[in-house]
């Protein structure tokens, strides 16, 4: 081999390692918002709450948004309310 191929396999030795060492950081970011969400999971859980996910138009829920902001609610609470009512009746 030749001397400067030797340089160019350093240099990706180098470069290789200065790429693998920004990979931690990541995943540490990551943990984190997981953690997050779990919690928000079991606090959720403790007020009786599940998941529910329904398929709605995109117009309907632009509304729901601009009424939750009127309201100064969240998307949740407005479809709570709303569905409570509807089912009243």
């Amino acid at each position: 081999m030749k001397k400067t191929d030797l340089e160019k396999l350093k240099g990706l030795k180098i470069a290789g390692k200065m790429n693998a060492g920004a990979t931690p950081g990541r995943y540490g970011k990551d943990a984190a918002a997981g953690a997050e969400r779990r919690e928000r999971r079991k606090l959720d859980q403790a007020r009786g709450l599940i998941p529910f996910a329904a398929k709605l138009d995109a117009e309907l829920v632009k509304r729901l948004r601009e009424l939750a902001t009127e309201r100064a609610t969240t998307v949740d609470e407005l479809l709570d309310e709303l569905l409570r009512k509807g089912l009243e009746r």
